[in-house]
């Protein structure tokens, strides 16, 4: 059975942490191992629906999957979370209940300035808010507090997603194996 593990992929809209989760999945899968992407997208459309954005709203999404994640992980499955999750006390918070649990974690920092995110606008979140339709964009008009001691950070700005994808393939398997 695998050695489950939960890696967070942090990082502003459009950091490329979707990406380079889907990649690392497909890869791990094909080498054998059991693998969950809890997209924050896709929490919020199922699992979060009834939170907003408020501090207080965010900061309960992060607790729901950081839940998730660890009880998928504590049974052995590698679980990739592409999320933003922009305050470092909530990210800590997941981190304590997974080592209070004795489940492997490990925080990936997708560190791509806003000036590349504003650019690549996967979503048109950077359009709207500049259009004034949205409000309380991560690392715009809203806060975003970088990781103080990721395991990894991740360059995505400076490679191409391959290469990204790579190196965060390359990281977990030295996890997974120790």
């Amino acid at each position: 059975m695998d050695r489950g593990i939960t890696v967070w992929l942090t990082g502003l809209p459009s950091a490329g942490k979707s990406t380079i989760a889907l990649g690392v999945a497909e890869r791990l899968r094909a080498d054998g191992h059991r693998v969950e992407v809890l997209d924050g997208d896709e929490i919020r459309g199922n699992l979060t629906a009834d939170l907003g954005f408020t501090r207080a709203d965010r900061e309960e999404n992060v607790r729901r999957i950081g839940f998730i994640a660890e009880m998928l992980s504590r049974n052995g499955i590698i679980t990739l979370v592409p999320v933003i999750a922009p305050y470092s006390a909530s990210r800590d918070r997941v981190r304590a209940e997974h080592v209070a649990n004795g489940t492997d974690f490990a925080e990936v920092y997708v560190a791509t300035p806003v000036e590349v995110c504003t650019s690549r606008d996967v979503k048109g979140l950077y359009a709207k808010q500049r259009a004034g339709q949205l409000t309380g964009l991560t690392g715009v008009d809203d806060p975003y507090e970088p990781p103080n001691h990721p395991e990894l950070c991740v360059p995505a700005h400076t490679q191409s997603a391959a290469e990204s994808i790579g190196v965060v393939h390359g990281f977990l398997l030295t996890r997974i194996a120790a």
